[in-house]
């Protein structure tokens, strides 16, 4: 999974925990299926072009908590999951734009995939051209093709992944032992991200994305 953001996420049992307890497990699961599967609903059948502004917007405002709650629980190659792990995603990028550009920009040097070209990011990718890719990639979730928003987080995340391992390297070779290994668990968790974003794409388009 990828690295979670420095600000501090509530966690979700505080949420459900309203008695001694808290609720079943299963419920908090069928809710978090439930409430993904509507709220994608409500923006794709809405009329008013600023919803998913609005949406990003109190995310910005609010942190992760709300989504948190319901969708962290849910595995990765769900529905929940997924919007969830976008959202993460983008607040990761949020959190420090110009690393993660460096990361992409290594990868986009590195790889001979075609990658870089489904993300969709501009050439060269600093930190305001990640940023712009991040909102496209989670506005596309809600407003145009899930598969294809899947698709193109899983590329960024195996092109990151990728200049993430490259820098390893180079602080390998520099006898840098803590920034390597931390390059080095960084470009394992984007990784795994990038094959369950991947997984998630190809459930949705076989109609089995719940």
């Amino acid at each position: 999974m990828v690295d979670r953001p420095h600000r501090p996420v509530r966690l979700p049992s505080e949420a459900f925990d309203v008695h001694e307890g808290g609720l079943d497990p299963a419920v908090v699961l069928r809710i978090a299926h439930d409430s993904a599967r509507a709220l994608v609903h409500r923006v794709r059948s809405s009329d008013d072009p600023d919803l998913v502004d609005r949406m990003v917007a109190y995310t910005d405002e609010h942190g992760l908590e709300t989504l948190a709650e319901l969708w962290s629980r849910a595995g990765a190659r769900t529905l929940p999951g997924a919007l969830w792990r976008l959202s993460l995603l983008r607040a990761l990028i949020r959190t420090d734009p110009a690393g993660v550009a460096l990361l992409f920009q290594r990868g986009s040097e590195v790889l001979s995939t075609a990658d870089v070209v489904v993300a969709g990011a501009e050439s060269p990718t600093g930190p305001d051209e990640i940023r712009a890719l991040a909102d496209a990639v989670l506005r596309g979730a809600y407003v145009g093709d899930v598969a294809v928003a899947l698709d193109r987080a899983a590329a960024f995340c195996r092109t990151a992944a990728a200049g993430a391992a490259d820098l390893a390297d180079d602080a390998d070779a520099a006898a840098d032992d803590s920034r390597a290994a931390e390059l080095t668990t960084r470009a394992a968790r984007l990784a795994s991200s990038g094959r369950d974003f991947s997984a998630c794409a190809a459930l949705e388009r076989a109609g089995s994305l719940d």
